[in-house]
């Protein structure tokens, strides 16, 4: 028996269109992120939006098995061409698009046609592992940087026909300023939180950084983000690239994730009595996140340009180590000035990029976490050095086979996501492996540029 309440659904999609209507929406952008970390979309016309709600729009179980390339891979819960889901709106989450006036846009939850969830839906296990934490009294704070690449459309593989100057110049953000003033704004008026932009280190990178949130809500915000800064882009005679190797001798992008694990309206990453001001509780939840980063990359580093991206002395995290304010570190302790730290403490994540699902991402550190809060876990001594001068220091896997071995031995990680997703994401990774494991990084680089 479906647990869908299909007339309260179907009223209050009636009256959220009745409120599109009137701001000039004529069409709902209906989204949710698959296994390869691609946003895929419906759309519906607003007065069709109370239908949508109640009874969703079909979407085929197929889906789960494509990878970013679009070719659909076998699996073993594949059923083909055979299936159908309902994609059915969040309408909590409804946004109207100022960059694209007369859309808005929602995420979605999705459900089999009996009402009951889809066990491959990232959304809900982002949501599970959300409700899991609150029932044990806790609850996080998420957010992801997210980083990415411009070039003029009309020469597309190079970065330096956007922008030109040192790496974080002045020169950079002047080159562009009316184009990222714009964005601001435009992320700003959907109800993005925007608390800094800046140019980076490579040619044509910029990062942008949104205050953080509730963790499903910080999921939807990197989608809604990144989907913004496409589409502002092509409206200003850019390309933007999120890809972690834009070129095999270039800067890699990150998909940083910050995390902060919260007692009510205590930060537990704050005020305690161990290392740095962490609590017991909170070196607990960071330990079982550094413990398990192996087998979190399968996660949160999912595709073979991952990989090109993780090398030593790039700031991209790629040894198991923590660090206070140790951007060698994949496991960051950010403290935040004086006075400051009881809000603004909280974990960093360096070594995850944008080819992942962030629902996916949200979900797994939330578990892995969790593991360590429940078996009492401890953080090892911090280096506070580069690690890679360290020679005891653990190198992360440096492919995708090694992480996808990793994810498949951590007994915590596959039970809290369940044997379907938990296969269906391997044979996925496995997909990847066969179609691009064996191009050289120029063209793997090439293939991968613009799929994210």
């Amino acid at each position: 028996m479906s647990g869908l309440d299909r007339a309260e659904l179907a009223q209050q999609g009636a009256i959220r269109a009745d409120g599109l209507r009137a701001a000039g929406v004529e069409l709902v952008a209906l989204t949710f992120v698959d296994n390869s970390g691609i946003t895929r979309v419906k759309a519906v016309p607003v007065d069709r939006l109370w239908s949508a709600a109640a009874w969703g729009v079909g979407a085929s179980t197929s889906f789960d098995f494509f990878l970013a390339t679009d070719d659909i891979v076998d699996g073993t819960h594949s059923r083909g061409p055979v299936g159908d889901l309902r994609l059915h709106p969040d309408l909590d989450a409804l946004v109207p698009l100022a960059a694209q006036p007369g859309w808005a846009w929602a995420p979605v939850w999705r459900y089999d046609q009996e009402g009951a969830r889809h066990p491959q839906d990232a959304r809900a296990l982002a949501a599970a592992a959300t409700a899991r934490l609150a029932t044990l009294g806790y609850n996080a704070r998420t957010a992801f940087e997210i980083e990415w690449v411009i070039t003029a459309a009309d020469a597309p593989d190079d970065p330096r026909s956007a922008t030109a100057g040192p790496a974080y110049g002045y020169a950079r953000l002047s080159s562009q300023a009316r184009y990222l003033r714009t964005l601001v704004s435009t992320l700003t008026a959907q109800g993005v939180a925007v608390e800094q932009i800046h140019p980076e280190y490579a040619a044509g990178q910029f990062e942008v950084s949104v205050a953080a949130g509730d963790p499903v809500r910080a999921a939807d915000v990197a989608v809604l983000t990144r989907e913004t800064i496409r589409t502002v882009s092509e409206q200003h005679g850019l390309r933007a690239s999120f890809t972690p190797k834009f070129a095999p001798d270039g800067v890699g992008n990150g998909g940083h994730v910050h995390l902060s694990l919260w007692d009510g309206d205590r930060n537990l990453c704050a005020g305690g009595d161990r290392r740095f001001g962490l609590t017991e509780t909170a070196e607990a939840f960071g330990a079982g996140i550094l413990s398990r980063l192996p087998a979190l990359l399968a996660i949160g580093a999912p595709s073979v340009v991952s990989y090109l991206r993780l090398e030593p002395h790039h700031w991209a995290g790629v040894y198991r180590v923590w660090g206070l304010e140790n951007r060698e570190a994949p496991l960051r302790l950010v403290q935040g000035p004086a006075g400051q730290r009881e809000r603004a403490a909280n974990f960093e994540v360096k070594c995850f990029d944008l080819t992942a699902n962030p629902y996916l991402v949200v979900a797994a550190l939330i578990f892995a976490g969790l593991a360590g809060v429940e078996s009492r876990a401890s953080l090892p001594e911090p280096a506070d050095v580069d690690p890679g001068t360290l020679p005891s220091a653990e190198r992360l896997p440096t492919g995708l086979a090694e992480a996808v071995a990793a994810f498949e031995a951590d007994a915590a990680l596959t039970s809290a996501f369940g044997p379907e997703l938990a296969t269906t994401l391997m044979d996925i990774r496995r997909g990847e492996l066969d179609r691009l494991g064996a191009l050289p990084p120029d063209e793997l680089c090439a293939v991968m540029r613009y799929l994210h």
